[in-house]
């Protein structure tokens, strides 16, 4: 099972303060966000997860367990722009890759929301948030953390949807 290691404190949720990844800390330009982070342990080897993670395949189906029918446009490559978008109703994100170290790390900077399947720019609710994947491994459990910022009228919805999405992770690399 996932757990959420900042955020909020309940019995089934523990709370810290979050650090950033490999000494990044972004100013955020969008302040109606909240940092979120998840966690969760994996009885497989770290190359397995970010398969899972980042083939197309794989990755349509943990993404949709957040929004259904998200898929992945463009190579996931340091430098590159990629997009994040809704199958259902055309919206999505457009990121940076800021830093990807392979089977280890990535960093996404989002720079613009979109519309029409990342065609069009629309307002920016996410414009300068990030996603920060970490993968470490200890003895064939690889332990993958998720440090996103949100929209803190998102809030509630992610406290639910990204648990779940882990969840299908874990069963997709575990099952490979």
């Amino acid at each position: 099972m996932f757990k959420l290691v900042s955020f909020k404190k309940t019995e089934n949720y523990q709370y810290i303060v979050p650090q950033p990844a490999y000494g990044y800390a972004f100013p955020r330009y969008n302040e109606a966000m909240k940092e979120m982070q998840f966690q969760v342990k994996i009885h497989a080897p770290r190359e397995r997860v970010w398969s899972t993670l980042w083939q197309d395949e794989t990755f349509r189906q943990w993404a949709g367990m957040i929004d259904p029918g998200t898929y992945m446009k463009g190579e996931l490559k340091e430098g590159n722009e990629i997009q994040f978008i809704s199958a259902e109703n055309g919206y999505g994100v457009s990121s940076l890759v800021k830093e990807l170290k392979q089977n280890e790390f990535l960093l996404l900077k989002h720079r613009a929301d979109t519309q029409d399947s990342g065609q069009q720019k629309r307002e920016d609710e996410w414009t300068g948030g990030s996603e920060r994947y970490t993968l470490s491994e200890d003895n064939d459990v690889t332990t993958l953390t998720l440090m996103c910022d949100i929209p803190l009228r998102m809030e509630e919805y992610f406290i639910e949807a990204y648990p779940k999405a882990l969840d299908k992770i874990k069963e997709l690399s575990e099952k490979k």
